[in-house]
């Protein structure tokens, strides 16, 4: 299971060409109808970015960043020229970006994909490699696996299948050369995850923690203590 990008467009083409365009190791791109349906995978997903016609239902639109501005939210519109109102808008509301519909279909997916809080979480730990001492290839292998299976439940087993190893051989050259073991760094990669998502507003403890990383914490589940 991957992170999810909701596209809100009512008209079939600028929803597509997310899709076509969005690197399929970076995630799913989910084509919405409704922005309410958009509102139904914040709380049921990981989502990694939002997509959102804006000239469709400006009011409702305008109001989402400001409740999850974690979350990098972009506007995909045909605009004209007498549109300047309206971008003045998506900026004061926190938009992170413009996409011209018809004008920008071909790069929508790339661009997006280079601006998603998953790139964003990455970059805020670049610096966890050095500070864990990771420097072995499969040291450092396993945690780019975890970074990308970060908002899901992960065992040691499902990253070493992605390596192609097996769990006691990633277990011990993991934590060779004073590293900690796997099992710590994948609750500290999930526990960063789960802080940066409660900086939006619009989720709740309750919320973020049916996740898992917030309830195994509190039923001291977790092999650290973070």
């Amino acid at each position: 299971m991957t992170a999810v990008v909701p596209v809100f467009s009512p008209r079939a083409e600028p929803r597509r060409a997310v899709k076509r365009g969005y690197p399929g190791d970076a995630g799913t791109v989910r084509l919405c109808r409704t922005l309410g349906a958009v509102e139904r995978l914040l709380y049921q997903r990981l989502v990694d970015a939002v997509v959102l016609d804006v000239k469709t239902a400006p009011t409702a639109a305008l109001a989402l960043p400001a409740r999850f501005p974690r979350i990098p939210m972009f506007v995909l519109s045909a605009l004209r020229a007498d549109d300047g109102p309206l971008l003045a808008a998506c900026d004061a509301a926190g938009f992170a970006g413009l996409l011209v519909e018809g004008v920008d279909n071909a790069v929508a997916g790339e661009w997006i994909a280079a601006r998603t809080a998953q790139v964003a979480r990455r970059e805020a730990l670049a610096d966890a490699p050095k500070l864990l001492r990771l420097t072995d290839r499969l040291q450092l292998a396993a945690w780019e696996e975890v970074l990308r299976r970060v908002g899901f439940p992960t065992q040691t087993g499902h990253v070493a299948a992605a390596l192609r190893v097996t769990r006691e051989h990633l277990s011990r050259e993991f934590a060779a050369g004073g590293a900690p073991n796997l099992k710590r760094v994948i609750d500290l990669a999930r526990t960063a995850c789960a802080a940066d998502l409660l900086g939006n507003p619009g989720y709740t403890v309750r919320a973020v923690g049916a996740r898992g990383v917030l309830q195994r914490f509190i039923r001291g589940r977790t092999r650290s203590r973070i």
